[in-house]
């Protein structure tokens, strides 16, 4: 039920959402086809749009090629539908525009973003139109408030403030988070204070907020139009001199304290004016709340690398026999220091080690 979830709205119930990514889009056929073979997922082409008293947002784009790849799927350079998203982050102010003003953009600058159409309505075969909007919470992931009773997805708070809706984060923890639910079964870890362990704090999830905050505009708050379109052209460009080890972490939602360190330093030596505008943008609270993720990390990963063998081999030999629960939240200790590092993250084949 994600964000609808009625337990997790209980549990929440009165707090107002710390961000929101409002989406509109469409899949639709009429695109051209032999462009359409690759996707976008942050794609800009236009400046922080003023909205008076609406305040200032930042657009941004998502594409998929439908149909290409699959059993019956068609080759690239062969379908002409496409998926078209436009989505920006905002925080939760009332006076933020509504979907229906968002939609109008999205229909007014989707021929700006895809120069193969001119009129929407005319060149376009509507499959299917979405709009929506994300709630994202700080006080994430939601710990259970109940015995027997586990958030999981949306619901729990574990998708990231970037990437926001949960599915793409359930399936990233998927094995740990099954493999956890059978062994509290298995041992009875059924309590609230045991299953807190299986959503623990993960500091790279909570530290991926300053990409959020950086990339929308409070309410009252005044911007150089070109502030955000200037901050992720020169990370991307680092990240992409950096190579794929450090750039498809990121794309795929996953914080790792090398590439945040490595694509920091970089940006910082490449272009030291931009630096105090983003300390600005941001402002000083929320840096040293970043910095501490930011630290926690770092131990996390020292963690995972040097602590978790060792425990492993402890677990392996039988240490803790007879005390379940001992080991099944250790276990649990483990994994959050894993995949709170981002150590999770595997690189597939050499395709990965350019």
């Amino acid at each position: 039920m994600g964000n609808g979830s009625p337990i997790s709205r209980q549990q929440r119930y009165g707090q107002q959402p710390d961000g929101i990514c409002v989406v509109v889009g469409s899949c639709a056929g009429g695109y051209d086809a032999e462009t359409n073979t690759i996707g976008d997922i942050i794609y800009t082409n236009t400046e922080i749009q003023d909205k008076g008293k609406n305040g200032q947002l930042q657009y941004f784009w998502e594409t998929f090629p439908v149909g290409i790849g699959g059993k019956n799927g068609m080759q690239p350079g062969e379908s002409d539908v496409k998926t078209t998203y436009m989505f920006s982050y905002l925080d939760a102010s009332a006076d933020r525009p509504s979907l229906h003003d968002f939609m109008d953009d999205y229909w007014k600058l989707l021929p700006i973003y895809q120069p193969y159409i001119s009129d929407p309505e005319a060149d376009l075969d509507i499959q299917r139109i979405l709009f929506a909007f994300f709630p994202t919470y700080r006080n994430s992931p939601l710990p259970p408030s109940h015995s027997r009773v586990l958030a999981v997805g949306d619901a729990s708070g574990i998708q990231s403030p970037l990437s926001f809706g949960g599915f793409g984060a359930l399936t990233r923890h998927l094995g740990r988070i099954s493999n956890a639910i059978s062994e509290a079964l298995e041992t009875d870890c059924l309590h609230k204070d045991d299953l807190g362990e299986i959503n623990a704090y993960t500091p790279n999830l909570s530290a991926a907020w300053m990409f959020q905050k950086a990339m929308s505009v409070r309410m009252g708050q005044s911007v150089d139009s070109k502030f955000v379109n200037r901050l992720l052209a020169k990370n991307f460009e680092i990240m992409n001199e950096m190579g794929k080890k450090t750039m498809m972490p990121f794309l795929q939602d996953v914080v790792r304290i090398d590439g945040l360190l490595g694509s920091l330093s970089r940006s910082f030596m490449a272009d030291p004016t931009f630096t105090p505008q983003i300390i600005n943008h941001v402002g000083i609270p929320a840096l040293v709340d970043w910095l501490g993720h930011v630290t926690m990390i770092a131990v996390y990963t020292g963690l995972h690398n040097f602590a978790s063998p060792i425990l492993k081999i402890f677990i392996e030999n039988g240490v803790w026999e007879g005390k379940e629960r001992e080991e099944w939240r250790l276990k649990r200790k483990m994994e959050a220091w894993e995949y709170g590092s981002g150590s999770d993250y595997v690189m597939e084949g050499k395709k990965w080690e350019e």
